[in-house]
């Protein structure tokens, strides 16, 4: 029996969907390890800031194995597998520089996935395909058109997903969500959500020449060559080419939060507008500031920009009839207190509950149940940011057809920025 059909039986024959695998004593391996022949293996593909973050929580999970390390730095992939080595206390571990080779030599599970947003849609894409569980960082793509891709793969391959929105999993996010949900302040009239502030800088670095250690024309990868200036890991953020600055990395976090409680995680705006601040002369080209305005179906007004530029600042602010209330990882507050001690009754409405995000994907890995952070939503978050950068570099207000997926009479430059063509030999399949 394969690994996976004997862990997911295992669970239905002890009653436990969507909860670890009870196994007796006598099963588990060195160090309290389920025996590996019963493990979950994982793959780590990015080893960086938050692909660190994420293997240090995966290999907590003794039902887990981490079995190699894919990273184009030599220091984070060597950094990974010495880490690994030591908590399994075996050199089991191994390490891979090109993700496809990873994929052609090496059988597992799972992938843990955080690489930089422009080489999201390509490795989701073909690990999907290889039909692997995902757990992927968000943002989701890089282009709304991207993303319609990873969530079509994701489907048709019929693989567990689970989105780095890890808000989800967190309480106050939830019961703020629920009390939006179960109408505690009545009908919601606006939404803000603030994203954080931006004013590093660093001007135009010379060119020079990348770090031995990395292979910088594979890291620039299916995006537009850029000559090496002293940017790679965390600051491509700030460069369009690979990201969309604090807009489209905070927008699978908090657009993500603000359209889960208001039941519009599977949908979109209709209509969007916005302006924003850029620097001349600066390597960061992202927008520096940001204003922007989405109104949905139903006539719903949402505004999304800096915190500095909102009366709550970071995180979500839903505004009704009756009230209003604002959650943020450091705040959870309302326009009174008995809001916030609400009891939302049984027969009400309750959100998914997951207390601990990586687990929630181990036990639906083995359920075969959906996360609570699935594909779906992911793309709506990232889609709705994404048009948001299309009105800010257009000028223009888009207009958006959120069943189809499509711009509405676009001008050709709107719909230039819905896509691009990537650098040979990559293709956008």
């Amino acid at each position: 029996m394969k690994r996976r059909a004997f862990l997911k039986k295992s669970a239905l024959a002890a009653g436990a969907i969507a909860v670890p695998v009870i196994i007796p004593a006598s099963a588990l391996g060195k160090n309290g390890f389920v025996a590996a022949n019963d493990r979950i293996t994982m793959a780590v593909i990015g080893a960086g800031s938050q692909g660190k973050s994420n293997m240090n929580a995966f290999v907590k999970n003794k039902d887990l194995q981490i079995i190699a390390v894919c990273d184009l730095d030599e220091k984070h992939r060597n950094q990974a597998q010495n880490a690994l080595w030591n908590y399994y206390e075996n050199k089991d571990c191994k390490v891979y520089t090109d993700f496809l080779k990873l994929l052609d030599k090496e059988k597992f599970d799972t992938a843990s996935i955080a690489v930089p947003d422009h080489w999201h849609m390509l490795i989701y894409k073909t690990v999907a395909e290889k039909k692997i569980d995902i757990y992927g960082e968000k943002p989701l793509v890089r282009k709304i058109e991207e993303g319609k891709k990873v969530v079509k793969t994701v489907n048709e391959n019929n693989i567990v997903w689970q989105t780095g929105s890890w808000q989800r999993s967190r309480p106050n996010f939830r019961k703020a969500c629920e009390l939006v949900a179960n109408g505690v302040i009545g009908k919601i009239q606006n939404v803000e959500v603030g994203l954080p502030d931006f004013s590093s800088d660093m001007g135009m670095p010379e060119i020079q020449k990348p770090p031995k250690e990395i292979d910088y024309d594979f890291w620039v990868g299916p995006a537009p060559f850029m000559p090496y200036r002293g940017v790679l890991h965390w600051d491509w953020r700030w460069i369009l080419n690979y990201s969309g600055g604090q807009l489209t990395d905070w927008c699978g976090h908090h657009i993500d939060i603000a359209l889960w409680g208001l039941g519009l995680d599977n949908t979109g705006p209709t209509e969007i507008k916005g302006e924003a601040t850029f620097k001349e002369g600066s390597l960061y080209d992202i927008p520096f500031t940001f204003d922007i305005s989405m109104k949905f179906a139903n006539g719903l007004p949402m505004r999304v920009a800096n915190s500095s530029k909102l009366p709550y600042g970071m995180g979500v602010t839903w505004y009704g009839e009756d009230g209003w209330i604002h959650v943020s990882r450091s705040n959870f507050t309302a326009s009174n207190n008995e809001i916030l001690n609400t009891e939302i009754p049984e027969d009400g409405i309750h959100f998914y509950k997951s207390e601990d995000h990586q687990r929630n994907f181990l036990d639906c890995v083995i359920s075969r149940e959906q996360t609570v952070a699935p594909v779906g939503p992911a793309n709506r978050a990232i889609t709705a940011g994404l048009l948001g950068e299309i009105a800010i570099l257009t000028g223009e207000t888009i207009k958006w057809d959120p069943v189809k997926e499509e711009l509405i009479n676009p001008t050709d430059k709107a719909k230039s920025l819905l896509k691009r063509e990537y650098r040979k030999p990559w293709s956008f399949q």
